[in-house]
């Protein structure tokens, strides 16, 4: 063990660390308020100076985090900087900025990279680094480690790297960052432990393993899983609806099975900074190693598929009204990725809206916690506000589309007054009146 490892123990031990975070999203500023709850001075770095300001006011961007959970963590000495200069004031320095992909689907690690160019910039010892955004295995050792290395400081002695996948799960009420388990793989034994020491002050228990790459895959695994199984779920769907099959009542059927069975749900596409995103991490890295992962790619495939799919049961549900898809006035309930969330990542209702609007729709939508569509990086061109969900709004549309079923929708009101309904998340299966407008997708 060297001087730096034992002096960065002590201070994690005491809580004397100063931890800084990269990265202020739906990952960085949850972990964010753990750190400062347990009494750590906490740095948040980030490149957009509006959510610098907003913090450094007491103010929040994120749903799931109140103001007055801001103002707390400022009074908990928590602050927000735009000045990566600062990053030598830390003592361990997380990083959880984005990792999504290329036009081509291929890993686009630039966040990463220009990140880690900037620890490498103000890297002294003694300093632990974490990379928590969502990877391919051997991102830590072969990407960021290179670039560290550049310094005169030595990893292991000087300096400690490790990965911990994030597992935020935004809406999720039952289970958060402090509940959930955290997985820590260091750059050798002691980096781990060092690691996981830190975590061990916000979360109820650590999982160590052997190395960076396990950690990288087991969150790729995670991710995988639930993908193909909700491939599988939506493919069900297909056919079971040309069958004639309710698929929403098979699946509750098949969950009574006490083994052996996990329920998924179909949907209008996948979305989230991960599910979409992180097979194809893998079926990249698994190219390098010249292998092909058919099952995952197919599974990707079957997802992607899905904003078409409900696009032409919208079509088919309008033509059995007498209308071509061409002028009609279709609403969306719901652009978030999940239900009450203000997350619009890679959220099926973008790809939803832009496919209508090709097909000559006239398209609104309507979210309670998205006021104002975000700039996409994939879809810059949806520039629209949440139209007010009226009785007027909701008898005046020839379609009304549920994309995302938030609780705050009164989905009596909204069956009673439309004149036609795609539902594509079974957010209608206990309305009884009305029941003849409604179209399964």
């Amino acid at each position: 063990m060297s001087k730096h490892w034992n002096a960065l123990e002590a201070r994690i031990r005491e809580k004397r660390a100063t931890v800084g975070i990269i990265g202020l999203g739906y990952v960085g500023l949850p972990l964010a308020r753990a750190f400062a709850t347990a009494g750590f001075h906490v740095i948040g770095f980030d490149l957009d100076p509006m959510k610098v300001q907003k913090l450094n006011r007491g103010e929040s961007y994120i749903r799931q985090i109140p103001a007055s959970d801001i103002v707390a963590m400022r009074e908990n000495r928590f602050e927000a900087t735009d000045r990566f200069d600062r990053l030598d004031e830390a003592d361990a320095i997380l990083v959880c900025v984005p990792t999504p992909l290329t036009d081509a689907r291929e890993p686009d690690l630039s966040y990463v990279v220009n990140s880690t160019h900037a620890i490498a910039g103000q890297l002294r010892a003694g300093q632990l680094i974490v990379l928590e955004s969502t990877t391919y295995p051997g991102t830590t050792r072969k990407v960021v480690l290179p670039i560290l290395d550049r310094t005169d400081l030595k990893v292991g002695e000087d300096y400690f790297l490790a990965f911990s996948p994030e597992r935020e799960d935004p809406g999720n009420h039952t289970f958060g960052l402090t509940s959930i388990p955290k997985v820590v793989g260091g750059h050798d034994a002691k980096t781990t432990d060092l690691a996981a020491l830190l975590y061990q002050q916000i979360v109820p228990s650590v999982v160590k393993v052997s190395a960076p790459e396990v950690a990288e895959a087991c969150k790729i695994l995670e991710n995988t899983y639930r993908a193909v199984n909700i491939a599988l779920v939506n493919e069900m769907k297909i056919l079971y609806d040309r069958m004639g099959i309710d698929v929403w009542e098979v699946i509750d059927a098949a969950k009574t099975k006490p083994f052996g069975f996990q329920a998924f749900y179909p949907g209008p596409g996948l979305g989230g900074h991960c599910i979409p995103i992180d097979p194809f991490y893998l079926t990249w890295v698994a190219r390098q190693y010249g292998l092909s992962t058919r099952f995952i790619e197919l599974a990707g495939e079957v997802n992607m598929s899905m904003p078409g799919y409900v696009a032409g049961k919208v079509a088919d549900a309008l033509n059995e009204h007498g209308k071509p898809v061409k002028g009609s006035k279709i609403a969306i309930l719901g652009m978030a990725y999940k239900k009450d969330v203000d997350d619009p990542r890679e959220s099926p209702g973008f790809e939803l809206m832009d496919l209508l609007l090709n097909k000559g729709a006239s398209v609104s939508y309507n979210d309670p916690h998205i006021p104002t569509l975000p700039k996409m990086r994939h879809w810059p061109h949806l520039k629209m506000s949440s139209s007010s969900l009226t009785t007027e709004y909701l008898a005046g549309q020839d379609c009304v589309l549920i994309a995302t079923e938030h609780s705050a929708y009164d989905w009596g009101m909204i069956a009673k007054n439309s004149r036609l309904i795609v539902d594509t998340r079974n957010a209608l299966k206990n309305i009884k009146e009305g029941r003849e407008k409604i179209v399964r997708a």
